[in-house]
């Protein structure tokens, strides 16, 4: 049997990073949360 989570650096960023959260109005509201509520780190590494 494989495993289910196989981290992959690149993929991880697309899918979530910085970029991919601006690119949509739900991940901008999200970010804007995040520093609303005055996260040091917007987006989880």
């Amino acid at each position: 049997m494989l495993p289910t989570y196989r981290p992959n650096k690149k993929k991880r960023a697309k899918t979530i990073g910085f970029r991919a959260k601006m690119s949509t109005t739900g991940g901008r509201k999200v970010l804007s949360a995040r520093r609303a509520k005055g996260r040091k780190e917007l987006i989880r590494k």
